[in-house]
């Protein structure tokens, strides 16, 4: 089983900032990459950012320049940081995990953007 745990959302004014966290524990053997998407209500989920077991980092467009994935193998744990934050950056974001051909999901974090 693969547990991971998100933390980190919340509510921050346009142009601020958020670091969310992701950190997997259990069967985490064959990872091959972890990320974020995110979820508006209504919507499909979509890939936010990913970085892979080789360390190659992938970025949604809308977001590109302003977040930035990272990861500490030490602690099996994947990072957001979310600068220049806008309005549309608000969702529940969920971290993953893949490996072996499967995705396993963290709860999901809500991230409002709002003044």
């Amino acid at each position: 089983q693969v547990q991971l745990v998100e933390s980190g959302g919340g509510l921050v004014q346009p142009g601020g900032s958020l670091r969310l966290s992701c950190a997997a524990s259990g069967s985490i053997l064959g990872l091959k990459a972890m990320g974020w998407y995110r979820q508006v209500p209504g919507n499909q989920r979509e890939l936010v950012a990913a970085i892979t077991s080789d360390g190659f980092t992938n970025y949604a467009v809308s977001v590109k320049g302003r977040f930035t994935i990272s990861r500490d193998n030490a602690k099996n744990t994947v990072y957001l940081q979310m600068n220049s934050l806008k309005p549309e950056d608000t969702a529940v974001y969920y971290c993953y995990l893949s490996k072996y051909g499967n995705t396993h999901w963290g709860q999901g974090t809500q991230v409002t953007v709002s003044s």
